[in-house]
């Protein structure tokens, strides 16, 4: 019995100083990234041209792990990952969407994986690049972790992910701007950290297009969100005071300012969604389709009429950027839980 007893305190205070290990590790080597940090600076550029239309699409491809048959845990399902055969399967299909838009001047994707496990460490960031060898393709990483624990019976692992753009123009700078707040210690080791990526472009008249793709917090109780989106409101106000264009698209991870849908069948109701201060950027425009919801549940499989839908994908774009057309795009959440949106505009 002494022995027995022993061994499983030996066993116990093993695993103590293993886990307090882990904890050390991954503290000292998380991922801090700075305030700003400069991904591309480039020559001398051309000019973008005032009058012209703009095409734009939006689309957070959820790593291509997320199809409609698809359940998520961090989000009350029970599945981490897909089969491999089924996420190569999503990630082409997203690809052959993709590579048919050819009009687009701007993509804007989120979470794409560079290598993780739960995409097999296949680099998606490459291969939906080559798509467009021409473009001018730039990543702002959010998610860089060397070994996510949770859930427990099957870990997550090694995640680095984050958001792509691409461009038909080159852009004079390219710049990743961290969001601030994240999770208490020791959650905040193994979750996201946010940030929105900053691509400028010199207009004719001398001042500058900014392309900015977005990737807000979720599954926090609205207060990371909240902050994110004032410090997003400073740098807005900021550079529009300077005279320049800007548009900012991408998963909010909320609803716009005065989200009022056409579609009502399973619309995610108060309990389950946040919308955004009507006192945000009172005099910008919010521009989102309401006819097709682009973002789904992930708590359990796709299920149409069942599962809870609504729209968090969309645009803010200054008060000197027209709106030509907005269309969203129903893909039936075949390959991701985000469904993709069209956006046209005309810089006056």
């Amino acid at each position: 019995m002494k022995t027995f007893l022993k061994t499983l305190i030996f066993i116990i205070i093993l695993s103590i100083c293993i886990f307090a290990a882990f904890l050390i590790f991954s503290t000292v080597s998380d991922y801090k990234p700075p305030p700003e940090t400069i991904i591309f600076q480039g020559p001398d550029t051309a000019k973008i041209p005032l009058g012209k239309t703009f095409n734009l699409l939006i689309w957070n491809i959820g790593y291509a792990g997320l199809s409609k048959n698809m359940d998520f845990f961090y989000a009350g399902g029970k599945n981490v990952k897909p089969a491999k055969d089924i996420l190569k399967s999503n990630l082409s299909s997203i690809k052959d969407f993709i590579k048919n838009q050819g009009k687009i001047d701007f993509f804007l994707f989120q979470e794409v994986d560079v290598n993780a496990k739960r995409t097999y460490s296949i680099n998606q960031y490459n291969e939906i690049k080559e798509l467009f060898p021409n473009y001018h393709s730039s990543f702002g990483k959010n998610y860089d972790v060397s070994f996510v624990p949770v859930p427990i019976s099957d870990p997550m692992g090694k995640v680095v992910s984050g958001n792509q753009t691409l461009s038909k123009y080159i852009p004079e700078s390219v710049v990743r701007h961290s969001f601030p707040g994240n999770y208490s210690w020791p959650k905040g080791l193994f979750m996201l950290d946010r940030c929105f990526l900053v691509n400028r472009y010199p207009i004719e008249n001398n001042k500058e297009l900014l392309i900015i793709n977005t990737h807000n917090s979720a599954y926090d109780d609205g207060n990371l969100r909240k902050r994110q989106v004032q410090y997003l409101e400073q740098f807005l106000t900021s550079e529009y005071k300077k005279g320049n264009y800007i548009i900012v698209g991408g998963d909010w991870n909320q609803c716009p300012s005065g989200f009022n849908p056409e579609f009502k069948d399973n619309l995610m109701d108060n309990a389950n969604r946040m919308d955004i201060d009507k006192a945000f950027m009172p005099d910008w425009k919010w521009l989102y389709q309401n006819k097709i919801p682009t973002n789904r549940r992930v708590n359990e499989p796709y299920s149409k009429g069942r599962t809870l839908t609504t729209v968090i994908d969309f645009f803010l774009a200054s008060p000197n950027i027209d709106q030509a057309e907005i269309k969203g795009i129903d893909l039936k959440f075949k390959n991701s839980d985000h469904n993709p949106v069209k956006l046209s505009i005309v810089l006056n």
